[in-house]
């Protein structure tokens, strides 16, 4: 089962990106903090720092993935072609 769906470009997760190093996901429902680190490292070899994550008004579940200060978030966002 995959767990990160899609990443978000929207006005404020791309400001997460540049000022926070936090990259945004849309995740699965049944998705857990540790599985949705496990798949995110292992897709884009990047460290992750800590996860919170929040269910939305539509019914849909958000993960706010920060990275390690070694790895820049805009380099994953450039290699998903968010930037």
């Amino acid at each position: 089962m995959e767990k990160l769906l899609y990443p978000l470009a929207t006005e404020k997760a791309i400001r997460l990106i540049e000022s926070d190093n936090v990259i945004t996901f849309i995740v699965n429902e049944k998705s857990t903090k540790t599985g949705v680190q496990k798949e995110f490292e292992e897709k884009f070899k990047s460290k992750v720092q800590a996860i919170r994550m929040v269910r939305t008004t539509k019914g849909t579940k958000k993960a706010y993935i920060k990275l390690s200060k070694e790895q820049p978030a805009i380099d994953v966002a450039t290699q998903l072609g968010l930037m």
